[in-house]
């Protein structure tokens, strides 16, 4: 989607012949020597790779199934023969790479509090540089760490919890429990507590390993309703001494147990080394539908699953820098890291409050964790790359007019070339290097999962950030393996091609009308099979009913996904079955695709779509942009603090207007537009209780909290 032209014919003509003097004293000769080595290797240019067929149905049926061409014939569930489970895994890794930094933590230089103008008070830190364990020192620690759990008495095939934001002590006590055959519980460090509390006694854990931070403020007071639980440890390294604990519950540093395991008659104890049919992780869903669901994940389901994630990222290896901020106890950014480490990559770990120089943690004038780390490689959920887009958007406008002008006609230049196959290093180093250093400079691949990714987002990341999108699409139930595109596949709105780890198919959904047989693409409900997918449901044999076993004994998940498969075997996501709502008229729709439609509006930070088969029209609760609302107040002169402007019934109405423009340019349909709307002053986070960690929409909450507004908005009150 081109950048609208306003131009001055100067600049324009001088933009032109620029780029025109450029191409032809660097770009030919460049592009006839690549075109020369491609042709070598066999490879063909980027567009023609581009072009090629991804998949195809190796039944000949519409509906599949559909396998990468790589995998026809038989799908790839290992990277290394013999490296069958994690422990594997890293005991490979840390001999090939002994001395390769590992995993890296930025150290805190000063910490303290700063007021802002509205009274509230932010904490500020300056951090320093990355310190790194290398390969070697990560398996030792792991190793230690491992054999002191044992000697607290936690045993093989015995369930143990991690509740923990993401941190190089995540990894390390997981590694650490793959070691020993400790099925390790995963949860979501932004769970509340009765969703804490059913993940803990569901599993019947008695060991839980946890930070400082979320100890204190959120696992201490359920302590008392998780009656099996007997050993807390504790990552960081202060205090030493946790005074005030119930009777029976032992509270340890992480550093006194690895000592623990350090002790001859703990190592010489040895362990029971992990099956590939063994769980290695119980992996708790975020709650965005209902109470968390504990996915179970053998150690074979994960290695296929990194196995085909690996296959789709070009020059993997040594020389690659990961930037760990997601969190670890979602499917998307546990693949992500051992991926990362089954190639020697070494991974630093931030977190969104300190990824970027502007992060909200930041002090002014320091340097957040993209700039000092300079990642090559990242994950992305598509709400971070959305607010990326949209500051950028907004402060592009706030150029001069000529700067305006330049970035316009770059932007629209280099979206041609991409479209082409073409690189424009002119237009990179000159125009959108600034733009690029907000990711630290130095990124070649982004990775995005999680939920949908806008066209429009997918091509300024494309664009400005000078680096290919990889869109992926998979579920915690098939350990996040389904598709991911092809880092030179430029085209928007799809999520690739079948991993060579998993085949597709298609299942008729007569209700919703999607069929394999639709022209001109096959439709249906996805169904992913394959190696990487899970073991079902921990405890609950009622939703095991979306898992079966075909005649070949291969298990399959019903994702409840609606795609559609391209020509070229690459898979479009249309709708969703849970977010298909029939109106009292008869249309059915689609509140996914409502939301993300509208989220390219500059005006929504974030938008909940809710309709119910009662009511004849669809209404949705608004999270709006405080910059463009603030600006649209004063051009209808609307005045009033924040909050008021968001309670105001009449910049509901402005608000809606805008709104309603927005959607008809993206081609909704009547019925599909919103016709009421109930602004929010506050936005949606994780800690709200109203989005998950990946910042999927939780409905339930999203209703519940705005009951009152639902009534209003349809005559109730």
């Amino acid at each position: 989607m081109k950048l609208k032209e306003d131009l001055n014919p100067v600049l324009l003509l001088l933009f032109q012949v620029t780029v025109w003097l450029y191409s032809v004293l660097a770009f030919i000769p460049s592009y006839l020597f690549s075109s020369v080595s491609e042709s070598d290797a066999g490879l063909g240019s980027e567009q023609e790779r581009a072009q090629r067929l991804k998949a195809q149905s190796v039944t000949g049926r519409p509906a599949g199934p559909y396998r990468a061409m790589g995998a026809t014939k038989r799908l790839v569930s290992s990277l290394h023969p013999g490296v069958d489970t994690l422990d594997k895994v890293f005991e490979d890794a840390s001999r090939r790479f002994p001395d390769r930094d590992c995993l890296g933590t930025r150290e805190v230089v000063m910490e303290e509090d700063e007021r802002q103008n509205n009274g509230k008070v932010f904490k500020k830190v300056i951090l320093g540089q990355y310190r790194w364990l290398s390969y070697a020192e990560t398996h030792k620690a792991a190793a230690h760490f491992g054999s002191g759990l044992a000697a607290l008495g936690q045993r093989a095939h015995t369930n143990i919890a991690i509740f923990c934001e993401t941190r190089a002590e995540w990894v390390i006590a997981a590694q650490a429990c793959f070691m020993q055959n400790f099925p390790l519980v995963t949860l979501y460090s932004t769970l509340g507590g009765p969703a804490i509390t059913h993940g803990l006694n569901e599993t019947e854990v008695s060991h839980i390993i946890t930070s400082r931070e979320l100890l204190e403020t959120r696992l201490k007071f359920i302590l008392l309703e998780v009656p099996r639980l007997q050993h807390i440890i504790v990552v960081d390294d202060t205090p030493t001494k946790w005074p005030g604990y119930p009777r029976g519950i032992s509270v340890h540093n992480m550093a006194t147990v690895q000592e623990l395991g350090t002790k001859l008659e703990n190592v010489s104890r040895g362990r029971k080394q992990p099956m590939p049919s063994d769980i290695a992780v119980i992996m708790y869903t975020s709650g965005s539908t209902g109470v968390p669901k504990g996915v179970m994940i053998s150690h074979s389901n994960i290695i296929a699953g990194i196995t085909g994630m690996a296959e789709r990222i070009p020059n993997l290896g040594e020389d690659d820098t990961y930037i760990g901020y997601l969190p670890l106890a979602h499917v998307l950014e546990l693949s992500a890291e051992l991926v990362c480490v089954a190639h020697g990559c070494r991974i630093g770990y931030s977190s969104p409050q300190t990824l970027a120089d502007q992060s909200t943690k930041i002090k002014k004038g320091s340097k957040g964790d993209t700039s000092v780390l300079q990642p090559t490689l990242m994950a992305a959920v598509p709400e971070i790359m959305d607010r990326i887009y949209k500051n950028v958007m907004t402060k592009v406008e706030e150029m001069s007019s000529a700067q305006r002008t330049l970035f316009t006609l770059a932007y629209n230049y280099k979206l041609e070339q991409l479209s082409q196959g073409r690189s424009t290093p002119l237009c990179d180093n000159l125009v959108f290097k600034k733009v690029r250093s907000l990711l630290g400079g130095k990124t070649r691949v982004l990775l995005s999962g999680g939920a949908p990714l806008s066209a429009a987002t997918q091509r300024f990341m494309n664009v400005c950030f000078c680096c290919p999108v990889g869109q992926g699409y998979g579920l915690t139930e098939t350990c996040g393996a389904g598709t991911i595109s092809e880092m030179w596949d430029y085209s928007t709105g799809r999520v690739g091609g079948p991993l060579i780890c998993s085949e597709i198919k298609l299942k008729d959904w007569v209700e919703g009308g999607y069929h394999s047989t639709d022209t001109p693409n096959p439709q249906g409900e996805i169904l992913i099979g394959g190696p990487n997918v899970t073991m079902g449901y921990y405890k609950n044999e009622a939703k095991n009913q979306d898992f079966f076993v075909d005649d070949n004994g291969q298990r399959w998940f019903c994702t409840g996904d609606i795609g559609e498969v391209h020509p070229d075997g690459c898979l479009k996501i249309i709708d969703r079955k849970k977010d298909l709502v029939k109106l009292q008229a008869g249309e059915y729709v689609s509140l996914g695709k409502v939301e993300a439609m509208l989220k390219n509006c500059p005006l929504i930070d974030n938008i909940c779509a809710y309709a119910n088969s009662e009511e004849m029209y669809v209404i949705g609760f608004v999270v709006p942009n405080q910059k463009h609302l603030l600006s649209l107040a004063e051009q209808y002169c609307i005045r009033g603090s924040w909050e008021e402007l968001c309670n105001n019934a009449a910049m509901e109405g402005v608000v809606l207007q805008v709104i309603t423009e927005a959607a008809l340019s993206a081609q909704l349909e009547r019925f599909e537009i919103p016709r009421k709307i109930r602004l929010s002053p506050d936005p949606w986070t994780p800690e709200t209780g109203l989005v998950t960690d990946a910042f999927k929409l939780k409905r339930q909450q999203l209703k519940s909290k705005y009951q009152d507004d639902i009534e209003r908005m349809y005559g109730g009150k």
